[in-house]
């Protein structure tokens, strides 16, 4: 279902947007804020959780498509995509790297195996976080010695990949034919599915190691399509209630037990795979066919969709916190540990989106409308 009302500033403020999509997005960052807090412990309530990424990739490729793709030949030019882009994103990007740099500080600047950074290494960590610029591994900035492209803030990855893709969209993806859009779906696909049945699972690209810079790049790129392609042939059917539907699919994604058929990782690739080619488009397909959705599901929807981008940025430095009261050695995965810190799970899991909020009302909402005005 479409919603007429005006979009936040930094979008197009004209065009209507799905709403159920927004509220589908929230869903996905409520996922991957518990499946970080677990990865705490030995095992997973939600193995899958990491596939959330996937769907805002398809997500993205959608709405981007569908907002921009009949602009071009009017008013819209490559600069001021790429101004209605930062002014969307980046807000978030610098207080979730100012946060990160924060807590690490707090923290006393410890690396994954206890190692004290210097404060000089870790402030230039985190003003390279808040430019999205990544680490390479072994390099002084890598301040967790971890192999993240962004220790302080380690799903910065995603984004980096989303400015990636933006720029592809403004610059070359827009002008390919529905035809050529597709074989670069296929291609991409199909190195994806290498990478999951070489790997056993999707969950890669936050690393420049082993070959984490094309992985990376290739699960952008094939669910970024992906949703380009539907944006351009999408004709909706009615569906009823999807919100409900769609919001159990995503979950029951994330809480598929990790496939295993004796030894053999290529089964769980091979899950991963079909959850991004297949499952995920088709949610995103029934959300925007929503046809049947009251008054308190949009609400609902609007409230999770303004709230999924802040708590994505803002979450994972508060996931240090509790990595370091568990420790960075062989003592993380300790049950009594685990169990001891429970009190702290529970409040980083109901913390970070009131944090979340906050900062939505009273920075980055506030923020955007006035570089918007200028």
């Amino acid at each position: 279902m479409k919603d007429n009302r005006n979009v936040p500033a930094g979008q197009i403020e004209s065009k209507d947007h799905y709403v159920i999509l927004d509220g589908l997005r929230g869903v996905a960052a409520l996922m991957v804020l518990v499946f970080h807090v677990f990865d705490a412990c030995s095992s997973n309530i939600i193995p899958h959780g990491y596939l959330a990424v996937d769907m805002f990739f398809v997500l993205s490729g959608f709405v981007i498509g569908y907002a921009y793709d009949d602009r071009w030949q009017r008013s819209l030019t490559t600069g001021r995509f790429f101004r209605r882009r930062l002014i969307r994103l980046h807000p978030m990007v610098l207080m979730g790297g100012l946060i990160a740099g924060l807590v690490f500080l707090g923290q006393g600047r410890l690396m994954w195996d206890g190692t004290q950074v210097s404060p000089g290494w870790a402030l230039l960590s985190m003003f390279c976080g808040m430019l999205l610029l990544p680490a390479l591994p072994g390099s002084p900035i890598e301040v967790r010695g971890f192999g993240e492209y962004f220790p302080l803030n380690g799903p910065f990855w995603s984004l980096f990949y989303e400015y990636i893709g933006n720029i592809l969209y403004a610059l070359l993806l827009r002008r390919l034919s529905n035809r050529m859009l597709g074989l670069v779906a296929v291609v991409s696909g199909a190195f994806v599915l290498q990478t999951c049945l070489q790997c056993g699972y999707l969950g890669v690209g936050w690393s420049a190691a082993d070959g984490g810079w094309w992985f990376g790049f290739v699960r952008m790129l094939f669910p970024y399509t992906v949703g380009m392609l539907m944006a351009r042939l999408f004709r909706p059917a009615k569906v009823r209630h999807a919100f409900l539907w769609c919001s159990l699919l995503i979950l029951a994604a994330g809480l598929m037990p990790t496939l295993d058929l004796g030894g053999a990782a290529w089964a769980n690739g091979l899950y991963d795979f079909l959850c991004a080619a297949l499952q995920f488009p088709a949610i995103v397909w029934m959300a925007a066919s929503d046809s049947h959705s009251g008054e308190s599901t949009l609400r609902l929807s609007r409230v999770l969709g303004d709230l999924s981008y802040p708590l994505y940025a803002i979450h994972y430095p508060f996931m240090l916190i509790l990595f370091g009261r568990l420790g960075f050695d062989g003592t993380l995965y300790d049950p009594h540990l685990v169990l001891n810190e429970w009190p702290l799970a529970v409040g980083i899991t109901l913390g970070c989106p009131v944090l979340a909020w906050l900062l939505l009302k009273y920075y980055d909402q506030p923020l955007r409308r006035w570089l918007s005005a200028r």
